[in-house]
């Protein structure tokens, strides 16, 4: 049986990030000097192992920490940007939260089917891209390694839904800056985890 091994990064650390986890969504934000370090260090981590192709997300945070982790070409889709927060966007959870507790009273409750800050997307919505990027790597490719790097809320909420977990448990998976995650998908689509927020030497 076929199989392949995707390496999912979250991408290094922004200013937001730092800044008490602003939600950066489609916000396009630069690494900080941190992040920078980050990505050199899991570049160190993936040494010697073989990618067939690498994606990012076409923020510049995950790409540039594609480009660094990777030292190879990376190819941006759409598919993997992050998830689009609408009002919550360049906000802290505080501050949104203060402004509008419905709307995250509701995302928490089901994010399947409630947009993200009342205007962006809903979990069902970020899952079926993901879904379709991944679904077509298994077609593309079968075996071997592929390295792609995206974002924290596009990332959990895809794993939660290949793991059978409800989406709104997605915030249950952590996903640290420029960590390393790994799973496999067989010929049917199945998702098994192999690595989580890991370091490998």
């Amino acid at each position: 049986m076929s199989m392949l091994t995707i390496y999912l990064l979250r991408h290094g650390e922004t200013a937001w990030n730092a800044d008490n986890n602003r939600y950066c969504g489609r916000t396009d934000i630069a690494l900080t000097p941190k992040g920078i370090g980050q990505a050199e260090e899991v570049r160190r981590q993936l040494e010697g192992i073989q990618f067939e192709k690498v994606y990012s997300s076409p923020l510049q945070r995950a790409y540039n920490t594609a480009c660094i982790a990777s030292g190879m070409e990376v190819v941006k889709d759409e598919r993997l940007i992050e998830a689009h927060f609408g009002a919550w966007e360049t906000k802290t959870k505080e501050e949104f939260i203060s402004e509008n507790e419905t709307l995250w009273l509701d995302w928490m409750k089901d994010p399947a089917t409630h947009r993200a800050g009342g205007t962006g997307e809903t979990g069902a919505e970020i899952v079926e891209r993901m879904d379709a990027f991944f679904n077509s790597l298994k077609q593309e490719f079968g075996d071997g390694n592929v390295m792609v790097v995206a974002h924290n809320g596009v990332n959990r909420l895809y794993l939660a839904s290949k793991l059978g977990m409800p989406l709104k448990n997605y915030r249950q998976l952590v996903q640290q800056n420029s960590s390393i995650t790994a799973f496999t998908l067989d010929e049917d689509g199945t998702l098994t985890l192999q690595l989580l927020n890991s370091k490998l030497r």
